[in-house]
C-alpha cells in the first residue's frame, strides 16, 4: 500500500490518518503542537454523515457518543420563550470526538512538534522539511493543518482568511453551578437568544472525563458579537500586558477586563438565564470568525482538506462533518486509483463545489444573523427573519441542499 503524509493533528487530520491507515496505508500525521490538543473547541452539532466518518475510522458509534436534545428554543430578554420547535440532534464536544479518534490512532504515528519549513514535489513523491531538522517523504501529501494552513501557504498562497465583521464569545458552564430555573427553562435545549445584530446560541454538552450523567454535564454557549477589524477586533485580541496576537489569542489570555465588559453586555442584553451561564463559565474565550474559500484544493500529489480548504462560519455547523466527508472522499478515491494525483483530482471534481457551498451558506446565516432582532422586517434581499426561521436553519444538516446545490436559497444570491 501507500507512504501517505498528513499533516494536522486535529479532527480533520485524525480522520484522514485514521481511514488511511484502516484502509492498509503506511501513514504518518505531522502536527505541529506538543502535548493533548484537547479543550481546543467546545461543542459539536453532530450529523449521519459524521457518525458515517467515525465508522469509517472504525470508531464504534453509541448513546455516549453525545447527549441528545429534543427541541429548540428561543428566549426573550426577559427569559421567557419566544418560540420553539422540535427538532432532535446529539449534540457532542471537541473533546470526545478528539479522544476517539486520537485513542485510536497508534503513538508512534503522531508525531509532534513538526512545524512545516518547506514542501516539494516532483512526479513520483512528496517531500516535507520540518524546522527541527526531520524530513519526510510520501507519495500523497493531505493537508488538514487548519485556517492558518501553512502547507497552503507554500501551495496557494492567495488563499487567505477573511474577516467576516463579528466575534464569538465562547465556553462551558458546569451543570452543577446553574440555578434550577435556568436547568428547568434551557439547559436540556438547543436554545437560542437574538439582540439586536447579534446572537446567543447553546445547548448542553459532557462534562469533565466525558461524563453525560445528570448533575455533571456542561451547557456549551457562542455568543456572536459585532467588532470593527481596525479597532475593536485589535483590541479583543491584545491582552492585559498590552501583547496583540494577531492569529488569534489564547483562551487563557484573554483580558479580564474584557471579559468583564462582556459579562456586564450580557447582564443587559441577554435572556437571564445566558447571563448566569456567562458569569458562571470560569474560562469564556474568544473566537474571530473568517472565511476561507478556495479556487483550488488539489496542487499534484498534494491535497487541501477540512480548515485548510474551506472555512465556514460556524452557523452552518457542519465543519467536522465536513472534514470527515472529505477524508471518506479522498480514502475512497486513492482505493480505487492508488495514491495518485488522479485520485486526489477525483476528490476535487466530487469536493470543491460542495466544499464552497459550505462557505456559501454559512455567511448566508452570518448576514441573517446581523439581520436578527428586528422583529417582522425585511432585509436588503427580502428575506424575512424571525426566531422560528432562526432555529429551523442555524446548524441543521444540509446534505440534501448541498447535493442539489441549494445551500442557499435562491433569494440570496
Amino acid at each position: 500500500m501507500a507512504k501517505i503524509l498528513v499533516i494536522g493533528g486535529s479532527l480533520g487530520g485524525l480522520f484522514m490518518a485514521n481511514i488511511l491507515l484502516r484502509a492498509g496505508h503506511d501513514v504518518n500525521l505531522l502536527e505541529k503542537a506538543t502535548g493533548s490538543l484537547d479543550g481546543r473547541g467546545a461543542g459539536i452539532v453532530t450529523h449521519d454523515a459524521l457518525a458515517d466518518a467515525l465508522r469509517e475510522a472504525g470508531i464504534s458509534v453509541d448513546d455516549s457518543l453525545g447527549i441528545a436534545v429534543s427541541k429548540r428554543i428561543t428566549l426573550g430578554a426577559d427569559g421567557n420563550s419566544l418560540g420553539e420547535i422540535a427538532l432532535p440532534q446529539i449534540v457532542t464536544s471537541w473533546s470526545r470526538l478528539y479522544h476517539l479518534l486520537r485513542e485510536n490512532f497508534p503513538n508512534e504515528r503522531y508525531l509532534q512538534g513538526k512545524n512545516v519549513k518547506s514542501v516539494l514535489q516532483d512526479h513520483q513523491q512528496v517531500k516535507v522539511s520540518c524546522e527541527d531538522g526531520t524530513s519526510y517523504e510520501a507519495e500523497l501529501l493531505i493537508a488538514s493543518d487548519g485556517i492558518r494552513s501553512s502547507v497552503r501557504t507554500f501551495v496557494a498562497p492567495s488563499i487567505q482568511p477573511e474577516y467576516a465583521g463579528y466575534v464569538a464569545w465562547r465556553g462551558v458552564c458546569d451543570e452543577s453551578h446553574l440555578s434550577q430555573h435556568t436547568l428547568d427553562t434551557l439547559f436540556d435545549y438547543f436554545g437560542f437568544c437574538l439582540p439586536k445584530g447579534e446572537q446567543m446560541l447553546g445547548y448542553p454538552v459532557a462534562g469533565p472525563g466525558n461524563d453525560v450523567t445528570l448533575g455533571k454535564r456542561r451547557y456549551n454557549f457562542v455568543w456572536y458579537r459585532p467588532a470593527s477589524e481596525d479597532k475593536e477586533l485589535k483590541n479583543l485580541l491584545t491582552d492585559a500586558d498590552g501583547k496583540y496576537f494577531p492569529l488569534g489569542i489564547p483562551p487563557l489570555k484573554v483580558s479580564w477586563k474584557h471579559i468583564a465588559s462582556m459579562r456586564e453586555q450580557a447582564r443587559k442584553l441577554l435572556a437571564p438565564q445566558y447571563a448566569e451561564i456567562i458569569e458562571k463559565t470560569s474560562s469564556p474565550f474568544l473566537q474571530a470568525i473568517y472565511d476561507v474559500r478556495s479556487e483550488q484544493i488539489v496542487f499534484g500529489r498534494i491535497a487541501l482538506m477540512g480548515d485548510a480548504a474551506f472555512v465556514g462560519r460556524p452557523h452552518v455547523g457542519m465543519g467536522v462533518t465536513k472534514a470527515g466527508d472529505e477524508a471518506m472522499a479522498i480514502a475512497k478515491h486513492i482505493q480505487a486509483l492508488g495514491a495518485t494525483p488522479a485520485a486526489l483530482e477525483a476528490y476535487s471534481k466530487e469536493r470543491l463545489s460542495l466544499g464552497q457551498q459550505v462557505v456559501a451558506r454559512a455567511q448566508y446565516l452570518g448576514r441573517y444573523m446581523q439581520a436578527q432582532g428586528r422583529k417582522g422586517t425585511v432585509d436588503g434581499r427580502g428575506l424575512k427573519r424571525n426566531a422560528e426561521t432562526v432555529m429551523a436553519e442555524t446548524a441543521i444538516d444540509i446534505s440534501d441542499l448541498l447535493a442539489a446545490g441549494k445551500a442557499v436559497p435562491e433569494s440570496q444570491y
